[in-house]
């Protein structure tokens, strides 16, 4: 189960808008490689709304069933904004519908903090 935690509005290329919906998951532990310490995230993704702005705003704490998963993509750098470390992530976070294996919404970590 995934809840709609925020909206926002992106651009396109050719200048026109959509509304994505933001979605998070469940908890999940993760090993620093430069601390070896464990630390608490988030999953989270953004996925394609059909509906306006306002519309999304409704939805905030919206349950959808499904899940958050790991989705391997070709490597690229984040910076970890609190603790300055540079890594090199080979995956993004994708919503999968209960009883699907369709992937929807590929999400880079950078694309999170990036958010409207």
């Amino acid at each position: 189960m995934v809840t709609v935690t925020s909206c926002h509005e992106r651009q396109k290329t050719d200048g026109s808008t959509f509304v994505v919906l933001e979605i998070s998951g469940g908890v999940e532990l993760v090993l620093s490689q430069k601390t070896n310490r464990y630390y608490a995230t988030l999953r989270k993704c953004t996925i394609p709304f059909t509906g306006t702005l306002d519309v999304a705003r409704l939805m905030l704490g919206q349950k959808i069933e499904g899940e958050i998963v790991k989705a391997i993509c070709s490597p690229y750098e984040f910076v970890n904004p609190r603790t300055g470390e540079v890594m090199v992530l080979q995956h993004s976070w994708a919503y999968r519908p209960k009883d699907s294996h369709e992937l929807i919404g590929h999400t880079m970590i950078s694309e999170l903090l990036n958010a409207d």
